[in-house]
């Protein structure tokens, strides 16, 4: 694609992290001479594997106070596992902070316990459980939950910050452990702090964020890390002292489509031609393509999904964060929130790609297919064309199709702005990220621009 190309030549690449600033060279010299240093470790030094350890167990003890009045205390303290907290206070805490409209499944105590019981993220994964509950001390009701977790390395976060953990290493300091608020392995927009709907919600949230940086500092840990919260909340994080992330992902928008076609027609003709050469080709293959929710999804369907997914993992040189009894779990605790489109060749299955149902949005998470097989477009179509008519038939406003991927613009698929916030202790670094993170920004922002003025929909259309 041009764009990509005209993309590059302001230094970015848009299926990856931008690129860095410009190392400092050693005839330079600065008021800061340390945090120089620092750039250089952070962008150019080594790769090196971190041996430091550092035990968590007497944070999982820590319970901060708040008195909001004579009358209302606030406590906030930490739990080692979600089972911990009745899923109806959880999903009531997630729902307020979401919305009916906007429920997004993957807050949802079903969904984070099953990554939690299928072994998936846990402490021996480099994922320990350490959720915050605030209550009121008089009516002992839960006013808030977080998903937190204290992670031991960088890796299914989808914001990356390996480079800043070298630059810990080479320095002498331990990046790892770190706490992390996220849904693991899920690049998902969405409220981090969830909130009940009550008149001291403000106060709650600050409550919150406050113990949290509290309990950072006083367990020596290098950071505190939000990633994908909603943009109000990473306006207020940025106002508490977080350095503010970017990044980009590609969604469709339903424009009150009717049908596919209806989707077609706002497309260039180019574009709109070739979506259709695939589909024709992908169909002229014998496949039968599927959409199966709830009850129709049988363990024999999610034990061939686990093939399909540990494929892809493997092909990729990636790790299969995820085992095989989640997929059967989440199955069964998420109903018809969960939505798997498979691919039939005879009475075989070959592939199939998951998404999940949300309020307004459906959520396309993983694909995979049979190991030694090959199907010309079948990828586009299980991931794209199949998300965007069953987003039409469920009436639902978007697509979130995750991380990466400069060919889902062709589709239909837009860039988004992406945000994630992060508390550094040591200041020092936390300048040098500051200023990483100043030209990062500028550069995400117009790649966005680029890649949007440059779309695949007619003039007029958006």
């Amino acid at each position: 694609m041009a764009v990509v190309a005209a993309a590059a030549a302001v230094g970015v690449r848009c299926s990856s992290p931008p690129l860095l600033p410009r190392k400092f060279k050693s005839s330079e010299t600065s008021p800061f001479p340390y945090r120089n240093r620092i750039h250089a470790s952070l962008f150019w030094g080594p790769a090196k594997r971190n041996s430091n350890n550092i035990s968590s167990s007497s944070s999982h003890q820590q319970k901060f106070t708040f008195t909001l009045s004579s009358e209302k205390v606030i406590t906030v303290s930490f739990v080692s596992s979600i089972s911990d907290i009745p899923s109806t206070e959880w999903d009531a805490c997630a729902l307020d902070a979401t919305g009916h409209d906007k429920f997004n499944p993957f807050l949802s105590h079903a969904f984070l316990s099953t990554l939690e019981l299928s072994a998936s993220a846990v402490k021996e994964k480099g994922w320990t459980p350490h959720h915050i509950v605030a209550k009121d001390e008089e009516t002992n009701h839960i006013l808030a939950v977080v998903p937190l977790y204290l992670k031991t390395h960088s890796y299914g976060e989808f914001v990356f910050d390996h480079s800043w953990a070298n630059a810990y290493y080479n320095y002498g300091s331990a990046y790892y452990p770190k706490l992390q608020s996220c849904v693991p392995f899920t690049p998902v927009t969405g409220p981090r702090i969830l909130l009940r709907d009550t008149s001291i919600k403000n106060h709650v949230f600050d409550f919150i964020l406050s113990a949290m940086k509290d309990l950072t500092a006083k367990s020596q840990l290098s950071s505190l890390h939000v990633t994908f919260p909603s943009e109000n909340e990473w306006h207020k994080f940025t106002q508490k002292g977080f350095l503010p992330r970017i990044g980009m992902q590609y969604h469709w928008n339903n424009r009150n489509y009717k049908s596919f076609d209806d989707f077609l027609m706002d497309m260039k003709h180019n574009k709109r031609k070739k979506i259709r050469q695939e589909r024709k080709k992908v169909a002229a293959q014998n496949l039968i393509m599927k959409r199966l929710r709830g009850y129709e999804i049988k363990a024999r369907h999610w034990d061939s999904f686990y093939t399909f997914y540990r494929n892809t993992t493997d092909n990729k040189w990636g790790t299969p964060h995820l085992t095989r009894e989640f997929f059967h779990e989440m199955g069964s605790k998420m109903g018809d929130q969960v939505l798997l489109i498979v691919a039939e060749d005879g009475d075989e299955l070959v592939a199939g790609a998951l998404n999940l149902i949300g309020g307004d949005t459906l959520f396309g998470r993983l694909w995979g297919c049979q190991p030694q097989t090959y199907y010309p477009f079948l990828h586009f179509e299980a991931c794209y064309y199949q998300a965007i008519e069953a987003a039409i038939e469920l009436n639902l406003k978007t697509v979130e199709a995750g991380a990466q991927g400069e060919h889902k613009i062709e589709r239909g698929y837009l860039p988004v702005t992406t945000y994630s916030c992060h508390y550094l202790i040591d200041e020092e670094f936390r300048k040098a990220i500051e200023d990483f993170l100043v030209r990062e920004s500028s550069q995400v922002k117009l790649v966005i621009k680029l890649l949007r003025d440059s779309g695949p929909f007619k003039e007029g259309v958006l």
